[in-house]
């Protein structure tokens, strides 16, 4: 099943799961739980997104961001801009790409949805040299820049440090932290940062080299939460660097766990919104439909307590214990071709069945 259509069948359970409870029409029994499904009613419901300080900076942006990748899954492009204009009227101002989502067609739909709204946005893409040298990443900077219709990015972050050697590669002489360094320096680039999404060792060696990142992205969710787990292990120091925690995949990466009915899309995306110190959770967002749903789990957010994060945590340990909620971690679906082809790996089209 593709992601669009995955995402279509999360709406469907979430909107037929609430039909039944408020009808009391028979069906399948929910999942017990004792983790609520429901939003504290104690909190004022303001409508308002909220805002978080992005670490050491002056800056806030709101806790929820609209992912890149999932604007080119959208049904058209019509239906893309629509969905960045109905985000940042409502008060989401964080933006995610990276230089090579759908061969650089996300950077250019955002771009054309933010002519004319650019000064009112956080924006951030990802530099994609996987291993390349400084003279990629700033070729790949004036293409996100031209792309994107901007003269700077907000934030620009090493995309994609999976594999075990990355950190030396990207750290390298005339590696891709030159570029970041030198793209602050020409003023191209406010802040800068690095992602991943297979383990969290490899984030600690990044952060290990003691370069003055400003921010950290990674998978955050109830199944990372006892799996290979970032937030465990990851987080903490990225916290105690004074550096902004972004996390990704509240669902899964493609919301099969909402789907199977091991989660509701509430407790999902509100967990992950919990994780202490995260800056800003990025999801993805290929439809109005999964765009109002997250605004309004965004809209009335409380924080999950720690009792209650920890009781999610257990109660879904046993679906997480393989990682198949998880396959950015196990598998190669959610690598890069070009990530896989510099390392001297099969793409997942070479690989043997």
């Amino acid at each position: 099943m593709d992601n669009t259509s995955t995402r279509r069948e999360l709406i469907r359970f979430a909107t037929a799961s609430t039909a039944l409870a408020l009808t009391g029409c028979a069906g399948p029994p929910p999942p017990r739980s004792p983790v609520p499904t429901t939003l504290s009613s104690a909190r004022a419901r303001t409508g308002a997104i909220p805002r978080r300080r992005l670490a050491r900076t002056d800056v806030t942006v709101s806790a929820i961001g609209v992912g890149g990748y999932h604007l080119g899954n959208a049904s058209d492009e019509n239906e893309a801009i629509r969905i960045v204009h109905e985000a940042i009227d409502a008060g989401i101002d964080f933006f995610d790409n990276a230089w090579e989502y759908h061969d650089g067609r996300s950077e250019e739909i955002l771009g054309r949805a933010l002519v004319g709204k650019r000064n009112g946005v956080f924006l951030m893409t990802k530099v994609c040299t996987h291993g390349r040298d400084r003279s990629v990443a700033m070729q790949q900077l004036e293409d996100s820049l031209r792309r994107l219709r901007t003269d700077h990015l907000d934030l620009w972050q090493v995309h994609e440090c999976i594999y075990d050697n990355d950190p030396e590669l990207h750290f390298a002489n005339g590696g891709v932290i030159e570029a970041l360094e030198q793209a602050k320096k020409q003023g191209k680039v406010r802040y800068v940062g690095f992602t991943g999404h297979k383990d969290p060792s490899i984030h600690l060696a990044m952060l290990e080299r003691g370069f003055p990142f400003d921010s950290a992205q990674m998978p955050l969710s109830c199944f990372d939460g006892t799996f290979r787990s970032f937030e465990q292990s990851v987080a903490p120091e990225v916290a105690r660097r004074g550096m902004a925690l972004i996390g990704m995949k509240s669902m899964g990466g493609g919301g099969q766990a909402v789907q199977a009915g091991v989660v509701t899309p509430e407790e999902a995306l509100r967990y992950a919104m919990s994780v202490p110190g995260v800056t800003v959770t990025v999801s993805g967002i290929d439809s109005i439909d999964i765009l109002r749903q997250n605004l309004a789990v965004a809209r009335e957010f409380d924080p999950m307590p720690a009792d209650e994060m920890s009781a999610l945590r257990v109660r879904v340990a046993a679906a997480a214990g393989d990682g198949h909620f998880e396959l950015y971690k196990t598998t190669t679906h959610f690598d890069a071709k070009v990530g896989r082809q510099q390392h001297g790996y099969p793409t997942v089209d070479e690989l043997p069945l």
